[in-house]
C-alpha cells in the first residue's frame, strides 16, 4: 500500500489565512515553505517576515510555542520557486479573487512535484473554475481545502472535489488534515460557499432579518442566539465582528452573485447596517468597531437607524430563559405558540434553518451528516439543524415548518422536499444519514484513519454507544470508572464534575493499579470529554475542614499523594490520556503516571496559589525531582539553576497554552507523546501502554535526590522581597512562594542533602494545611467557591 506522506508543505499566501495555516502546520512538526509576493522595498522576503510577526500578536496565539515559527521557510515568487518541488503538499490562500488565483496557477504550476497536491482554501469560489487553469496532468490532484478561521482552534475543515479529483487524493488528504492536523473533515460539493459558510451566511442573514421584524437590539439577539440556544458564545453579530464585517460581506456576495436562480435568493440581500458600517470602515474586532464597539469599560452598539453607537447589554427575557431549558419538543413548541417577540424570534430562526438545509441538502452536501458536523465544527453549534430537528419530533416539526411556509411567514416560498414527509422519523440512524441526493441512507467513512478513533464524535440519532456504558466494567464508584475495551489495558475514567478530584478518584486509582498491576498490560487514564482534571474538589473537603480543622485535612492528603506515588511505581505502565485543563491535582496525576498522551489543546499548570494554597499532591516534589535530574544529566551541582522555572510556574500558577507550551514548562517530557485530533487520543495512549509492556518497560527504582537547599531558599526569599517591597505581590503572595521554595529547596537542610519524595511530601501536608488556617487563604478559597473567580488580596 502507498502511503501519502506528508513531509514539507507550501502555503501561498501570507496573508491572515495563510500564515496562520503555516502555524498550525509547524504546530504539528510539518515543515512549511511560506510564499508571498516580493516586497517592493526592503528584504524581498519582507511581507512573510511581517507575517510572522503578526503570528507572534495574534491572541488567542496561532503558534504553539514561539520557537516552531522557526519551521516556516519564507520564500517569494520571484527567488524560490524552485522550492516547490520539495514540497507535498501545496495549499493556495491569498484573497478571493478569481483572476489572481488563476495567474498565479500559471505561474506556479511548472515548478510543482509530480506527486504533489494542490488544493486551494478558498472559501466558496468555485473549484471546478480554479482548476480550469490547471495542466491537463495536474487536475486530478486538485481540489478545495477551506479552513475555519482561526486554524488552530477550529475543528472544521471542508474538503471539495472537482469531477477530475481523483478520490485516492481526497482519501489521502483526509488522512493526513484529520490524524496529523486534528481536523474534522466535511466533503462538501463544489457549489458556492460550500456547506458551512452555505448554511451559517444564510442562518445569519436570516437572523438579522427576523430580528428587524421583532425589533430587537444585537445585544438581545445574542444573548439569545449564544450559549442558551446550543451556539457559540458569540451569537450573531458578535460572531459577526470577530468574523469581520468585510468577510462576511464577501461571503454574501458571493451568493448574489451565484444563486440566483436559488428560493431563498431574496434573503441574500446585504443587510443595512452591513453596508453602512463597511461604507464607515467599521470592519469588526480588526478595526476595533463593527457592530460593537468598546469605550472604555463600556459596550456600544451600532445604531443603523442613526449611524451612532448607543449602550448595549440587553438580555434575554427571564421567560425565553426558562423556555430554552426545556427539552427540544416543548421547547419548540412553546416558542411557536409563545406571543412573546423574543420567543416568535427564536422559532422563526429555526424554522427557517429547518426549511433552508431540508431544501438544500441534495445540492450542497452527500448527505445530513456533513451538515450537522460542518455546523458544529464550523459555527460552535451543539446540535447541527438536522439533529435538533430530530429531536424535536421530526414529522410534528415538519408539518409547523410547512404551515408558516404556506401561510408566507418563512423567507422562501418553497415547500420542503417529498422525503421530509415519507413517514421516516429523523435522517440520522445507526445505519447511516440520509442523503438527498442518492435516496438512501449513507454510512460513516470506512478510511482507515477512523478506525483509531475509538468514540468518534457521534450525532444525534446515530445510536452510538457513550464511552461511559462501552467496554467491561470492572468497578465503579461516584467518582471514577474502571473498564477495559479489549481485556489487555485498564482504562480509568474520572465521572465527578470537571473530574474534580474527591475521596472516590483517590479509592479508584488505588483500586486500578491494584487490579492492573494483577490482571492487565497497563493502566490509562482518560475520561473522555473534556478536561483531564481540574483539580481537587475544595467544596468537598469543606464538611472535613469545618468540623477538624486542618489536622482532618492532612490524612486525606497524604492518601492522595501515596496514591500518586503507587502510579510513578506501579509494575505496569501507567499512561495518562490528557484534554483540556490539567490544573492542581489534575496536573500532579498527570506527572506521576510513567508516560503522558496530550492532546494539542491541553492546558497545564500548577494553579493553587490561586486559591491561596500550595500543590499538595506531590506537584512540588516532582519539580524538586526534576531539577535533580536535570542537574545529573547535565553534570552540574547548581540545582538552583534548574530549579528556577519550576519554582516560578507554580508560584505564578502559569498555565502552558498547549501541550508543546507545557512541555516547556516540564509538566510534559520530551518523550511524551502529542496527539492532534481529540477523537485519537485513547487509542494512541493504549498503544503507548501494551508498546511499553511489550518492550519489558519496568518502574523507576526508589532513590534518594539531592535538594537545593537552605542556601537556594534564602537567593529566591531575597528576589521575593524585592517584588514584594515593589507592589509586583502581596504579602500573602509573598508568604504562599516563600512556602513554595521551602519544598522545592528542601527546607532547612544544606545544599545538596539527599531527601526522598515521602520526606518533601510530608513538607507539602504540613504547609498546605498551615494554609488552610490562615484568613488570607480562606477569603481566596471562598471567594473562588462562590464567584468562580480568584480573589487578589
Amino acid at each position: 500500500m502507498n502511503r501519502f506522506n506528508v513531509r514539507k508543505v507550501a502555503v501561498l499566501g501570507a496573508g491572515v489565512m495563510g500564515a496562520q495555516i503555516a502555524a498550525h502546520l509547524v504546530n504539528v512538526k510539518v515543515p512549511v515553505v511560506l510564499f508571498d509576493l516580493p516586497a517592493k522595498e526592503g528584504p524581498k522576503n519582507g511581507i512573510g517576515l511581517k507575517a510572522i510577526e503578526g503570528l507572534k500578536k495574534l491572541k488567542p496565539s496561532p503558534i504553539g510555542v514561539a520557537g516552531d515559527l522557526a519551521l516556516i521557510q519564507l520564500a517569494n515568487y520571484d527567488e524560490h520557486l524552485h522550492l516547490l518541488a520539495g514540497c507535498d503538499l501545496v495549499i493556495e490562500a491569498i484573497a478571493e479573487r478569481l483572476d489572481w488565483k488563476l495567474d498565479l496557477y500559471t505561474k506556479v504550476a511548472p515548478h510543482l512535484a509530480p506527486g504533489a497536491i494542490v488544493a486551494s482554501n478558498t472559501s466558496g469560489l468555485s473549484i471546478t473554475k480554479l482548476s480550469e487553469v490547471l495542466p491537463e496532468a495536474l487536475r486530478p490532484r486538485f481540489c478545495g481545502i477551506h479552513f475555519f478561521n482561526p486554524p488552530r482552534y477550529m475543528q472544521l475543515v471542508e474538503l471539495i472535489p472537482t469531477a477530475a479529483t481523483q478520490p485516492q487524493i481526497l482519501d489521502d488528504l483526509e488522512t493526513f488534515v484529520t490524524r496529523s492536523l486534528g481536523k474534522g473533515v466535511v466533503r462538501a460539493k463544489d457549489t458556492p460557499n460550500f456547506v458551512a459558510n452555505r448554511v451559517g451566511i444564510a442562518g445569519m442573514l436570516g437572523t438579522i432579518a427576523e430580528a428587524a421584524k421583532a425589533g430587537l437590539g444585537y445585544d438581545v439577539v445574542d444573548d439569545l442566539t449564544g450559549k442558551k440556544l446550543g451556539r457559540a458564545s458569540s451569537g450573531t453579530f458578535r460572531t459577526a465582528d470577530v468574523v469581520g464585517i468585510d468577510t462576511l460581506a464577501h461571503v454574501v456576495k458571493t451568493m448574489q452573485d451565484n444563486l440566483q436562480a436559488d428560493p431563498f435568493y431574496a434573503s441574500y440581500a446585504t443587510p443595512d447596517a452591513v453596508a453602512k458600517l463597511i461604507a464607515a470602515g467599521a470592519l469588526g474586532q480588526k478595526t476595533g468597531a463593527g457592530f460593537y464597539k468598546k469605550v472604555g469599560k463600556d459596550i456600544l452598539q451600532f445604531s443603523a437607524a442613526t449611524g451612532e453607537y448607543v449602550k448595549a447589554g440587553g438580555k434575554a427575557d427571564a421567560l425565553i430563559d426558562r423556555i430554552l431549558k426545556k427539552p427540544a419538543p416543548e421547547r419548540l413548541k412553546l416558542l411557536r405558540e409563545s406571543t412573546n417577540p423574543q420567543a416568535q424570534f427564536l422559532w422563526a430562526i429555526q424554522r427557517n434553518a429547518f426549511h433552508y438545509v431540508a431544501v438544500h441538502l441534495a445540492d450542497i452536501a452527500e448527505s445530513a451528516r456533513e451538515v450537522d458536523l460542518a455546523m458544529r465544527w464550523g459555527f460552535g453549534m451543539q446540535q447541527g439543524p438536522f439533529e435538533l430537528w430530530q429531536a424535536a419530533g421530526w414529522q410534528q416539526v415538519a408539518t409547523w415548518v410547512q404551515e408558516d411556509i404556506d401561510a408566507g411567514k418563512a423567507l422562501s416560498s418553497a415547500p420542503l422536499p417529498a422525503w421530509v414527509f415519507d413517514g421516516r422519523t429523523g435522517v440520522h440512524t445507526a445505519e447511516g444519514s440520509w442523503s438527498a441526493a442518492q435516496g438512501r441512507m449513507v454510512p460513516r467513512s470506512s478510511l482507515p484513519v477512523y478506525q483509531r478513533q475509538h468514540f468518534p464524535e457521534a450525532l444525534g440519532g446515530e445510536g452510538a454507544t457513550p464511552f461511559i456504558q462501552s467496554g467491561t466494567e470492572v468497578f465503579k464508584n461516584d467518582e471514577i470508572r474502571l473498564w477495559t475495551l479489549d481485556g489487555s489495558v485498564l482504562i480509568a475514567s474520572i465521572t465527578s464534575k470537571m473530574h474534580l478530584i474527591g475521596p472516590g478518584v483517590i479509592e479508584g486509582l488505588l483500586k486500578a493499579v491494584e487490579l492492573a498491576e494483577g490482571q492487565y498490560d497497563g493502566l490509562v487514564l482518560w475520561s473522555g470529554d473534556e478536561p483531564f482534571s481540574a483539580g481537587a474538589n475544595l467544596e468537598a473537603m469543606l464538611p472535613t475542614f469545618m468540623k477538624l480543622g486542618a489536622k482532618g485535612i492532612a490524612p486525606e492528603i497524604q492518601k492522595l499523594q501515596d496514591a500518586l506515588l503507587r502510579l510513578r511505581y506501579a509494575s505496569v505502565p501507567t499512561v495518562a490520556a490528557m484534554r483540556g485543563l490539567a490544573l492542581g491535582g489534575g496536573c500532579e496525576i498527570a506527572v506521576h503516571c510513567a508516560k503522558r498522551v496530550a492532546h494539542l489543546e491541553t492546558y497545564v499548570g500548577l494553579v493553587e496559589v490561586g486559591v491561596g494554597l500550595i500543590p499538595g499532591g506531590g506537584g512540588l516534589t516532582y519539580i524538586a525531582r526534576r531539577a535533580a535530574e536535570n542537574a545529573a544529566a547535565a553534570n552540574s551541582t547548581d540545582l538552583l539553576a534548574f530549579l528556577k522555572d519550576g519554582f516560578q510556574a507554580a508560584a505564578t500558577a502559569k498555565v502552558g497554552t498547549s501541550a508543546l507550551e507545557s512541555r516547556q514548562l516540564g509538566y510534559l517530557l520530551a518523550d511524551d507523546v502529542v496527539v492532534a485530533h481529540k477523537d485519537e487520543l485513547l487509542f494512541t495512549a493504549i498503544a503507548q501502554a501494551k508498546a511499553m509492556a511489550a518492550s519489558n518497560w519496568r518502574a523507576p527504582l526508589k532513590a534518594q535526590f539531592p535538594v537545593a537547599g537552605r542556601s537556594a531558599i534564602a537567593t529566591i526569599q531575597a528576589q521575593l522581597v524585592g517584588m514584594r517591597d515593589g507592589g509586583f505581590i502581596s504579602a500573602h503572595d509573598f508568604h504562599i512562594a516563600s512556602l513554595i521554595a521551602d519544598v522545592v529547596c528542601g527546607g532547612a537542610v544544606e545544599a545538596g542533602s539527599m531527601v526522598t519524595e515521602e520526606y518533601l511530601m510530608a513538607l507539602e501536608r504540613k504547609h498546605f494545611c498551615s494554609l488552610l488556617e490562615h484568613p488570607k487563604s480562606q477569603e481566596r478559597i471562598m471567594g473562588l467557591l462562590q464567584t468562580g473567580k480568584p480573589v487578589r488580596n
